[in-house]
């Protein structure tokens, strides 16, 4: 079901204005059931898991800057590979998450942070034409392409993926 109404919760409003200023067409989809998890996503899509671009979000020890990493939701991000390229990394709580991304957890999209972030994306995600991100909230999703992502956040491409 697409949604552009101002029906849609703030932060879903708040992503689809940050989209469009991307110049993307500031699509959402709002899933029925929620699409927390990359694989509850994916099954309210149709598509696969590893289409499922997820956010996760990291603190750096040194600084406390949030490090996120945006991921095929078919990989598990092997902290130690991410870590390298970015100093060690503790655990992010969600009071945290929310804080440095402005979004919840579950919700967490790739762009419209408050501040700017240290970003990587999994460059397992550039295996597919189309990915769905997290459009800030746990049932608002949005399509795009990975060149769009990297565009859009000016991410570096990183190998990040637990073997």
């Amino acid at each position: 079901m697409e949604s552009t109404s101002l029906d849609l919760p703030d932060s879903v409003q708040r992503v689809v204005a940050c989209l469009q200023q991307a110049g993307h067409s500031g699509e959402v989809v709002m899933l029925a059931e929620t699409g927390k998890t990359s694989a509850e996503a994916a099954a309210g899509l149709g598509c696969s898991v590893a289409e499922i671009a997820k956010s996760v979000v990291f603190r750096r020890l040194s600084d406390d800057a949030a490090v996120m990493v945006v991921a095929s939701g078919a990989n598990r991000v092997d902290e130690h590979k991410v870590a390298a390229q970015t100093g060690p990394l503790g655990k992010a709580n969600a009071a945290f998450v929310r804080e440095k991304t402005g979004y919840a957890i579950g919700g967490v999209c790739p762009v419209g942070h408050p501040t700017a972030l240290i970003m990587l994306i999994d460059q397992d995600l550039f295996r597919y034409s189309r990915v769905w991100a997290a459009a800030g909230h746990p049932h608002a999703v949005f399509p795009l392409t990975p060149q769009q992502l990297q565009q859009m956040t000016g991410a570096p491409l990183a190998d990040i993926a637990q073997q």
